[in-house]
């Protein structure tokens, strides 16, 4: 499910769940103890400084597994429970993470990008965005405030009530990405910007992240456990049953 590849002080973490990287309960944990393996890397001499985080040619991730979505609600609450705790990994870890967005990243796919360091995507016929209300589900204030950290108020407001997919000079211009380059180049242009990172005198970086990303941290201090729980308990209606059901190709249940 995952390739892990190191670079010199610059980890490479590869999504590699075919065939659309979709975020299963137990793929998110995978990809949440690799996380964790890596900022323990961190912290020998001469270890880990940075982390990339890519996907597969042509995908990114196309978010949160529909089929453990619209099931059980127990499978649903472990889901959510193991996303909250991996955007807390991404959030509260020491090591900054670039994202290298090698195609479509939508919804879930979409958060783990916002919620990196720095975000190079693919030039190309690919599309960003949280378009969860497209299909029947409600982003929640979290989302939306970590959306607004990148593309102010006005635009984060647009975005998310139309569920709005953009293309990678949409998301460049708005501020949602940070760089676009040839499908080719996505990953080793995240790995020498990971490693210039890693460069600089590690003191007074971390000290300006954790500046920078203080903000972002207020907002995931909640428990997962709360948060699975508030969010299972209304997030899927009949509406997003209808949606889900047409996206998987079967009837609602």
């Amino acid at each position: 499910m995952l390739e892990i590849i190191d670079h010199g002080l610059v980890r490479e973490i590869r999504l590699a769940r075919a065939p659309v990287n979709a975020l299963s309960a137990t793929f998110t944990m995978a990809l949440d103890e690799a996380l964790a393996a890596a900022y323990a890397a961190g912290e020998a001499e001469g270890g880990v400084r940075a982390v990339v985080l890519s996907g597969q040619p042509g995908m990114f991730s196309a978010g949160l597994d529909i089929r453990e979505v619209t099931g059980p609600e127990n499978g649903l609450q472990a889901l959510l429970t193991g996303f909250w705790r991996l955007q807390q990994r991404l959030v509260f870890g020491p090591l900054p993470v670039v994202s290298a967005i090698t195609g479509h990243s939508p919804a879930g796919g979409a958060v783990l990008a916002i919620l990196c360091d720095h975000r190079i995507m693919a030039a190309g016929d690919f599309h960003i965005g949280l378009n969860e209300v497209r299909v029947g589900l409600y982003p929640g204030e979290v989302i939306f405030r970590c959306l607004e950290r990148l593309v102010g108020t006005g635009r984060a407001a647009s975005l998310l009530t139309r569920g709005a997919m953009l293309t990678p000079d949409e998301a460049l211009a708005c501020g949602l990405i940070d760089e676009v380059v040839t499908p080719g180049e996505v990953v080793p242009r995240a790995i020498a910007l990971a490693a210039e990172l890693a460069s600089l005198p590690q003191q007074t970086y971390r000290r300006t992240r954790a500046l920078t990303r203080s903000g972002l941290g207020e907002l995931f201090k909640i428990p997962a456990e709360r948060v699975a729980s508030e969010i299972a308990g209304g997030w899927i209606t009949d509406e997003t049953r209808v949606q889900m059901a047409a996206a998987l190709g079967r009837k609602p249940r």
